[in-house]
């Protein structure tokens, strides 16, 4: 047993293991001072809320609040790890800042009213413009971490009651790209892999995924591998020196913006060598001669000097991927918020596939998520798809949504693609959308070109209804804010990114009159008294497990199918991965085994689009090109992103997380150890560049695009030159509870592009070109992650393996700052 700072040391105690073993238990726990685990009243199960990789695990109650938290040592996520996140961000939830009362805007101020009298004005102003304008008028904008019952609810009633097509979540910033990329390989979302691939797999690829500090516990079970007996080895492609960079066999550090001609010269190298299984090609595939054509004219050396690095690195990197007896790619924002994101992701799946790299242990590829709930948002259709991965443009999948509906196939919006979120924007912008809905999200902080989004979000025309936990920066514009409860206050069920679900249970009551985000769209639903075809209600479920049921049945058939799950077959030892049915009663570790794919034309949820325009495909272009439902092989030719260093900004700007915070900090800001570890904005830049502009560390600088600038720290790191770094968690509020003025300074989207991807319509934050100047002295060094002599006490791991228990003492000891592992 020794003591480690879990703030400092955020991937815990190793416990290494070999490839095919069973990777070993450690369970961490975290409870507040002073109270002991065997003096907790209950522990209620859940998993985390504040990043996607869905750590299970319990949360301690003890006189009727929140105290803590363990992980959930049988789990098949995590095996009873935690990541600073899981085991001090709960702290939030008993913040004294929480929202307790609906809020209504009156003279230009926001007041506190009852529930009634906010939801009277909420469904008057609905059927206003109902009756004014029709649906077009009305969107949702909704999050990443609701549960999958709320998100079905909401989809139900957007889609199926209303009429509109102005639906998104903000998952459209994090994972729009993967699931534009699975759509595009294999017609349909769904991760092929699983986290157990990395107990298999000789080779990691991780493509623009800092997985360290998205992913800590999914990293610390790399780390156990690398420190096992034969370690795999590991390819990062990153403009930064990521933690994972460091650990890696060999990093390719390209220029951002680049990434499809990085991803070409890899598979120019990999076909160049035959390091192909022809049979898997000739078998389960369409386009690899195209493909093979399209990446000839990509060279390592042309590569190489359009990514400015080193040619012997391609190669080295192609050859350890092309000779990989067992491959796990993994692909993050580094790729899915850069340059022709869908076009990089799915060059990402080509190398597997032409591999034959699916549906085996160590063979996967998992497109990451970057929120616990974002594949909820997707498949329950809440970010405009139609639910259970159904085909929008295909009629039949219409009109077997409306029988589950039980409403007109007409009432459902298909006759166009789904609004996405920065063309609501747009709409909302030029007063065609005039009342907006947001829900457990912040787009005046995480949406790009801030200025333009404040300027869209104050006009006086839009009636802006924000639901949310805290007064947010997007609360502070609304006409009525709505008070939700959170993890930890309400029931639910969410899938993380290889498909397991988990059961979230209601711990404790919300705060004051807070409600639960089903309820809250329940009740909506019932005072706009929304039927279905028979004039019975339209929502014909008033709790969780009942909504759950309901979903269950509208994923009938379908490839995310959940019909074999219940909420007391989640209850107990460990999530469960989808397809879950008849056919597959415990769920199902991998999909795309044997080459069978959910692709066939009259089943697949996408006909796909053209990876450089966006294009969609037509029903008959798709069937011609695929009628036997195999994966498809999409080749794209390198474009340049349409902004470029230039004389007055000479560098490039990226933006990103740290491992402390999520999003914009509404949680973590308020969870002392996390906010201690990283209290304010800073930017990276590399020791080459801090010298050219006379910057050292612990300077203030300012970063400025042609949009504004952002007052910043300086670190110096091993950045790639010509490029910098921000977090872009930072908004304006202060952890005392005040807020700085808008454009403050240190919010990161303050400088980047109104530009998105074609294909996923993603946002593009990697490729803004900018420059940086010091305007001075800083109080010394950027500050390192640390804990402070105030913190609570640190968790505890308690390792086990083999199935028996190291002799760890439980009892916390309130060591400031520290913890045991």
């Amino acid at each position: 047993m020794s003591r480690i700072d879990r703030i400092a040391e955020p991937w815990g105690t190793r416990t290494p293991y070999a490839a095919g073993d069973d990777w070993p238990v450690r369970v961490d726990i975290y409870l507040e001072d002073g109270l002991e685990p065997d003096s907790v009243d209950r522990w209620v199960q859940t998993a985390s809320i504040l990043h996607s990789n869905g750590d299970a695990l319990d949360l301690a109650v003890k006189d009727g609040r929140i105290a803590g938290v363990r992980g959930r040592a049988t789990d098949r996520v995590n095996h009873g790890r935690l990541g600073p996140k899981d085991l001090y961000g709960w702290q939030a939830n008993a913040s004294p800042d929480r929202l307790t009362k609906p809020l209504i805007r009156e003279n230009g101020k926001l007041v506190e009213a009852d529930w009634d009298t906010a939801m009277d004005r909420v469904v008057g102003r609905t059927k206003e413009l109902l009756d004014e304008q029709g649906a077009s008028a009305i969107g949702f904008y909704t999050t990443g971490q609701l549960f999958a019952e709320e998100y079905y609810t909401l989809g139900l009633v957007a889609h199926g009651g209303l009429g509109t097509s102005h639906v998104d979540g903000n998952t459209r910033l994090c994972t729009a790209t993967a699931a534009a990329a699975l759509k595009a390989s294999f017609g349909c979302d769904g991760q092929p892999g699983s986290y157990t691939d990395v107990d298999h797999a000789d080779v990691i690829a991780l493509y623009g995924h800092n997985m360290a500090e998205t992913q800590v516990v999914l990293w610390s079970r790399v780390l156990d591998r690398l420190a096992g007996p034969h370690p795999p080895k590991i390819v990062c492609v990153d403009p930064r020196a990521t933690p994972v960079a460091k650990a890696a066999t060999v990093h390719l550090a390209p220029q951002p913006g680049t990434n499809v001609a990085l991803m070409n010269g890899l598979l120019h190298e990999i076909i160049a060598n035959d390091w192909v299984d022809h049979d898997y090609v000739k078998a389960h595939t369409v386009g690899y001669g195209e493909l093979e054509q399209r990446v000839k004219d990509y060279p390592a050396e042309l590569a190489a000097e359009i990514c400015d690095v080193p040619v012997e690195k391609i190669r080295e990197a192609a050859q350890i991927i092309g000779q990989a007896e067992r491959l796990l790619s993994t692909v993050l924002q580094g790729f899915y918020q850069s340059n022709q994101a869908t076009a990089a992701a799915v060059q990402v799946n080509n190398i597997n596939i032409i591999r034959g790299m699916l549906g085996k242990p160590g063979c996967g590829i998992l497109q990451m998520n970057g929120q616990p709930t974002a594949q909820n948002t997707r498949e329950a259709g809440a970010d405009g798809d139609f639910p259970a991965f159904r085909n929008w443009s295909n009629d039949a999948h219409v009109k077997d949504l409306a029988r589950v509906w039980n409403v007109d196939p007409m009432a459902i919006p298909h006759m166009s693609p789904p609004t996405h979120v920065m063309q609501m924007m747009r709409y909302v912008e030029d007063g065609s959308i005039r009342m907006l809905w947001v829900s457990g999200t912040n787009p005046a902080v995480s949406l790009p070109e801030l200025r333009r989004i404040r300027s869209i979000l104050e006009q006086e025309r839009l009636f802006l209804v924000v639901q949310d936990i805290f007064l947010s920066e997007t609360a502070q514009l609304a006409d009525v804010v709505l008070p939700a409860a959170t993890w930890g206050e309400k029931t639910g069920t969410f899938t993380n990114v290889d498909r397991t679900v988990h059961l979230s249970e209601k711990a404790v009551d919300p705060p004051g009159e807070a409600k639960s985000d089903l309820d809250i769209f329940l009740d909506y639903a019932r005072r706009l008294d929304l039927k279905d075809k028979d004039g019975g209600p339209l929502v014909k479920w008033h709790d969780p497990e009942s909504a759950f049921e309901a979903w269950k049945e509208c994923t009938r058939g379908r490839p995310c199918d959940y019909t074999g799950m219940t909420y007391q077959k989640l209850r107990g030892a460990s999530g469960i991965q989808w397809p879950c049915n008849e056919d597959n009663p415990d769920g199902t570790e991998r999909i795309y085994a044997d080459g069978k794919f959910w692709s066939a034309p009259d089943y697949c949820e996408s006909y796909g689009r053209d990876l450089l325009t966006g294009a969609p495909l037509e029903p008959d272009e798709y069937k011609a090109l695929n009628p036997d439902g195999k994966a498809l092989l999409k080749a794209a030719d390198y474009l340049p992103p349409h902004e470029l260093p230039s004389e007055d900004f000479p560098l490039q700007l990226i933006t990103g997380r740290t491992l402390y915070h999520f999003h914009t900090r509404t949680k973590t800001g308020r969870a002392p150890q996390l906010q201690a570890a990283a209290p304010e904005v800073w930017v990276e830049m590399s020791p080459a560049d801090a010298a050219a502009y006379g910057i050292t560390e612990g300077d203030l600088a300012e970063v400025a695009t042609p949009r504004g600038a952002v007052q910043a720290q300086v670190r110096i790191s091993g950045i790639r030159d010509g490029v910098l770094f921000l977090p872009f968690h930072y908004g304006y509020w202060d952890t005392d509870g005040g807020h700085q003025p808008d454009g403050a300074g240190r919010a990161a989207n303050e400088l980047t592009i109104t530009d998105w991807d074609a294909a996923s319509k993603q946002p593009i934050f990697k490729t803004a070109a900018a420059r940086v100047e010091r305007i001075g002295a800083g109080d010394g060094p950027a500050p390192a992650p640390t804990t402070t002599a105030s913190a609570p006490a640190g968790p505890i791991d308690r390792q086990t393996a083999g199935g028996h228990t190291a002799g760890v003492d439980e009892r916390l000891q309130a060591a400031p700052g520290g913890g045991l592992s």
